[in-house]
């Protein structure tokens, strides 16, 4: 398989910048049991992958699997409850970003979010 080209660090920045907008009003609007947590996890990998490639050179793979292991790292700490462990409260608007609860599903989520990430990259190296 040859390497997949990048895109301009501008389009990643601006893919950034609009699905940070979409987070912030799914978090200030939504209050389902579908989109702010299965859609919001799925599109926050996408907001990660975007912001990591809009301010690095790395690869694509090399970005995609940076923001795996970040995203499974923070969901395996709410498992563990890294909060209660390290005796620390933080601010409310820090645990709505950390997230406090373990679900398989969020990394599910995650998966699929990256795996529509590589796809997309990988159908634009095409044409």
């Amino acid at each position: 398989m040859k390497a997949l080209k990048r895109n301009s660090r501008k389009n990643y920045l601006s893919g950034f910048l609009f699905l940070l907008i979409i987070e912030i009003l799914i978090a200030l609007y939504v209050k389902d049991d579908f989109i702010r947590p299965y859609l919001g996890d799925f599109l926050v990998v996408i907001l990660l992958y975007c912001f990591v490639m809009g301010i690095s050179r790395i690869s694509i793979l090399k970005g995609l699997f940076t923001v795996l292991i970040f995203s499974f790292t923070f969901e395996f700490l709410q498992l563990i409850n890294i909060v209660k462990v390290l005796q620390y409260q933080p601010p409310e608007f820090v645990m709505i970003i950390l997230g406090s609860n373990f679900s398989a599903w969020d990394l599910v989520a995650y998966l699929l979010g990256l795996l529509c990430c590589f796809l997309l990259e990988y159908f634009r190296n095409q044409i």
